[in-house]
């Protein structure tokens, strides 16, 4: 380690090496979330192949993104007790071993089995592991850094499914697949061995200290704020995935053309990375639950909006609103942890909040299909996930750090 080191400093001699901690943590969100998003480039190709249905392709997401919030827990446990260097290795293998085995796909089994179990495992770590991580490095600037970090999943987002239709016209699909695969080996690997550098923390010259300040997390299980924070989790997240999912068929419906309604997630998009700096910049300045606050109303008024609106073009207006709250949401949950709970057990106490996220999210897709194939609109939908945003806005007004995290304080200074 120390020879590593000497090399590092050799190659980045007068840079904050904390800097190349967070260039690994925005690669492992790039290429992880930017893989999940090219699944749906495949779509057409795996059902014209196959002839499965969209019901059967579309579980296969559903499975990985359920494994993912199960695996968080354990994963922020594990970063927690052993670092993150080898937690991300493990299961960046894991996440370019299931888009390579897609090239061998030739049965129902193996989507649902093994692509969607290596995925859940790949995307189990993505936010729990480099978000607590960057938590644990800039003690002073948790939220900015947290918003920079999330960029890269924006990035990956609109890059990698470009990127993959490429290759499916240039090789193929199932090609393309084992491309993927392996850019992505390389890449995680890449970012896994920055994301574990040692670096020092300016002006104590330090390193996080080896028994961080905060709750454990049989501490934190024992307060009314963790179980608040994972119902505000499972109430907004569930809009997080269900409007990427139906808002362009709702387009569509209402009269767009394909390419129009697709260019809505365009603009989602890029509005949410406006939303994740600024939003993270936001809570080192006035705190979590105010940020939370500042997310959350336009996401409920912005989903509102969708009952009411008749021209199709102010669908445009409603993606600056809803963009902006969607990239804000998934950047400050890490550094309200921090700020609520101190980092003694940030990456198990994170790991659950998104377990409960995740029940949400990926119910919500389903049941808003529901509700449209039974009345042939979105909108009882749209006003239920409305309601759950204001609901979780309510319980944000109630929060406040527990207890005995300000006893810890207080005794400390």
């Amino acid at each position: 380690m120390t020879a590593q080191c000497h090399r590092i400093n050799h190659v980045f001699p007068s840079i904050d090496k904390r800097y190349l901690i967070v260039v690994g943590a925005l690669l492992v969100q790039s290429v992880t979330i930017g893989c999940m998003f090219s699944y749906g480039v495949f779509f057409s190709y795996l059902e014209s192949e196959f002839s499965w249905s969209r019901t059967l392709l579309s579980s296969a997401s559903s499975i990985a993104f359920f494994c993912m919030g199960v695996l968080a827990i354990v994963g922020g446990r594990l970063n927690d007790r052993y670092g993150p260097r080898q937690v991300l290795m493990f299961t960046g293998v894991c996440t370019a071993s299931a888009y390579g085995f897609m090239y061998f796909l030739s049965a129902p089994w193996q989507l649902l089995l093994i692509y969607s179990i290596l995925v859940g495992v790949g995307l189990s770590t993505h936010d729990v592991v480099t978000l607590s991580t960057v938590a644990r490095w800039f003690p002073r600037r948790r939220g900015m850094m947290s918003g920079v970090v999330k960029v890269g999943a924006a990035f990956g987002q609109i890059t990698v499914p470009l990127a993959a239709l490429a290759m499916i016209g240039a090789v193929g699909w199932r090609s393309a697949f084992l491309g993927l695969g392996l850019t992505a080996l390389v890449l995680l690997m890449l970012a896994a061995w920055l994301i574990g550098i040692k670096a020092t923390i300016p002006n104590t010259q330090t390193a996080p200290t080896a028994e961080p300040a905060g709750l454990d997390f049989a501490e934190a299980r024992g307060t009314r704020q963790l179980w608040t924070l994972c119902a505000m989790q499972f109430l907004f997240f569930g809009s997080l995935t269900t409007v990427p999912t139906h808002i362009v068929p709702h387009g569509m419906d209402s009269g767009m053309t394909a390419v129009v309604a697709a260019s809505i997630l365009s603009a989602i998009a890029a509005s949410s990375i406006a939303g994740r700096l600024l939003v993270g910049v936001l809570v080192d300045k006035i705190g979590g639950r105010k940020a939370f606050l500042v997310c959350v109303v336009p996401l409920s008024l912005s989903l509102l909006s969708l009952v009411f609106i008749s021209n199709p073009k102010f669908l445009f207006g409603f993606a600056l609103f809803y963009g902006f709250a969607h990239g804000g949401l998934f950047t400050l949950v890490s550094p309200l942890v921090a700020e609520y709970f101190g980092m003694k057990a940030h990456g198990v106490i994170f790991g659950t909040i998104l377990f409960f996220g995740t029940i949400g999210g990926a119910s919500m897709p389903i049941v808003t299909g529901m509700i449209f194939d039974a009345q042939g609109s979105y909108t009882v939908a749209f006003i239920v996930l409305a309601l759950m945003a204001v609901a979780g806005m309510l319980l944000a007004w109630t929060l406040s750090p527990p207890a005995e995290l300000r006893q810890m304080q207080s005794a400390r200074g």
